[in-house]
């Protein structure tokens, strides 16, 4: 297990180095996308039509608490949100719009796991419960898209983060230590 520094963008090749169990400390831009916003990127979407570029970055699941702060947000509480809603689209969200990596709780399933295999990927744990701690690592809300249509829990937020603390618990390697955890549960039942 190592810790790891990690600024977005993010090549394929620094998620290659990133293995499950690394600690990783995410700066840079990352997006919050729930529900609407996945189904909206894989049918209505292309990544010429988006007004923002997910090519290298962080797509956290995450319905933050927002307030008007000033002539802009503050984002009060950030805490994730199950991963597993999102695993119909999660696979061609990675694929399509060359996101390298995606910020929930829980982990996700089969097909999204084959895709951060297949194009370079992986799956940070945040710490569920503690979504006013996560926020402090929030150091601006730099631009929300879709907020009108979709409301604040399921707009994109787009997020200056500083040290973000996560667990790397889906590799590009093909190893979830969600299915390693759920297999040792089943022999000890």
């Amino acid at each position: 297990m190592s810790e790891i520094n990690l600024k977005t963008p993010i090549t394929e090749e620094q998620v290659r180095e990133i293995n499950s169990g690394d600690i990783v400390n995410l700066s840079g831009t990352i997006f919050t996308a729930r529900d609407v916003a996945h189904k909206y990127l894989i049918e209505e979407a292309t990544p010429d039509t988006l007004p923002f570029s997910l090519e290298g970055s962080c797509i956290y699941h995450c319905g933050p608490i927002v307030k008007e702060s000033g002539d802009g947000y503050e984002i009060i509480a950030a805490g994730p949100t199950t991963s597993i809603r999102e695993e119909p689209f999660e696979a061609d969200v990675i694929q399509k719009y060359g996101v390298r990596a995606i910020i929930g709780k829980g982990g996700m399933g089969e097909k999204t796991l084959k895709a951060l295999k297949d194009f370079g990927a992986i799956y940070l744990s945040a710490v569920g419960g503690a979504a006013v701690v996560i926020a402090k690592s929030i150091k601006r809300v730099k631009n929300v898209y879709k907020l009108d249509e979709f409301g604040v829990p399921e707009a994109f937020w787009e997020l200056e983060v500083e040290n973000l603390p996560t667990i790397c618990t889906m590799d590009s390697k093909g190893k979830s230590l969600h299915e390693e955890v759920e297999e040792r549960s089943k022999k000890t039942a």
